[in-house]
């Protein structure tokens, strides 16, 4: 399997529509490939909140438009990053788009976990609600975004579920780079699944990216790293290293569920 990971840069100075038109065209630039993967809110930069409502879009909007016709043209399976999501009857949704190859739209995940505390993405946005994996041929992807790595028991119950390869876009800081690098590795480690984790380049409203996108096997070993600036990160993998590693290696079938909190003396 070969996965194509764009770490694109956003450019303060570059108009949204720029943007979109150039990620068609470096998706397009992936023919061959069999899964590409663009980055969390590519769009208007995940720190830019001011943006979210501006630029925020209907699920079947321009975005939604550029991203089918570019997985169709290239004929790849197509992790389009994530969107502001206009939502005509609720909030605003960070959400990320899943597309076929033949430009179809596979799957729609509503991030669960927002970032900010009290300000920002987790004011602006509402939280999504339900796990969302998607069977392409070689393999089973389940979804998470940015901050949701930080969260274990989402992805285990993406495994659950069936994921083998668990694809992670994210506007990650470049302040909290090491972060990124060790939650990437401890979640392929924990579910003995491979981590495709797409970063991205630039600044977001002042806020220097991490980019060092990254690809990790089952073992936590690193298949392929990006630098900080914008880059396509292309590497092949072998799905079939995922039920090789869960059986020469049964961890996950020791797994105690249910249990009680101690009792208090």
């Amino acid at each position: 399997m070969r996965a194509s990971v764009i770490q694109i840069a956003v450019d303060e100075g570059e108009s949204v529509e720029s943007r979109r038109r150039r990620a068609a065209r470096l998706v397009r630039d992936q023919a061959g490939a069999d899964l590409v993967v663009l980055p969390e809110l590519w769009t208007t930069g995940a720190f830019a909140y001011e943006e979210f409502g501006r630029e925020a879009e209907p699920l079947e909007g321009p975005t939604y438009e550029a991203m089918a016709k570019a997985a169709s043209d290239a004929g790849v399976w197509l992790h389009a990053g994530s969107v502001p999501e206009r939502d005509p009857e609720g909030p605003l949704y960070n959400t990320s788009l899943v597309f076929s190859p033949s430009g179809d739209l596979a799957a729609a995940y509503r991030k669960i976990h927002r970032f900010g505390f009290d300000k920002g993405e987790a004011v602006l946005m509402g939280a999504g609600t339900e796990l969302v994996t998607v069977r392409l041929p070689s393999t089973v992807l389940g979804l998470g975004t940015c901050y949701d790595l930080r969260f274990p028991e989402l992805f285990r119950g993406l495994v659950d579920a069936g994921a083998e390869t668990l694809v992670v876009p994210a506007g990650w800081p470049e302040r909290r780079r090491s972060h990124w690098t060790l939650l990437a590795q401890a979640r392929a480690v924990e579910n003995q699944s491979f981590v495709v984790a797409c970063g991205t380049a630039g600044t977001h409203a002042g806020v220097p990216q991490a980019g060092h996108s990254i690809v990790v096997d089952p073992w936590g070993e690193v298949l392929a790293e990006a630098g900080a600036g914008e880059e396509v990160l292309t590497v092949e993998f072998d799905p079939g290293k995922v039920a090789a590693t869960r059986e020469q290696f049964p961890a996950l079938k020791d797994r105690v569920l249910g249990l009680q909190p101690p009792r208090r003396p």
